[in-house]
């Protein structure tokens, strides 16, 4: 398992709408799958929807977001 303040860091990153995926692979190691699967674990149900919808509207939107 990792460090608490770790996986903080890593919530944080995908969190925000200025890290890519790739960013925390290069960071972390953590695939975007692996990444998805940390956020479902560690946020609530409703927060967790809400991420996945914001970041698939923002892909949408942007060739190279997330």
């Amino acid at each position: 398992m990792r460090d608490p303040a770790v996986v903080d860091e890593i919530i944080q990153m995908a969190l925000s709408d200025h890290i890519s995926f790739q960013q925390i692979r290069e960071l972390h190691g953590l695939s975007p799958d692996e990444v998805q699967d940390l956020m479902r674990r560690e946020l609530k149900p409703n927060r967790y929807v809400a991420w996945r919808k914001r970041v698939k509207q923002f892909a949408d939107r942007r060739q190279f977001y997330k």
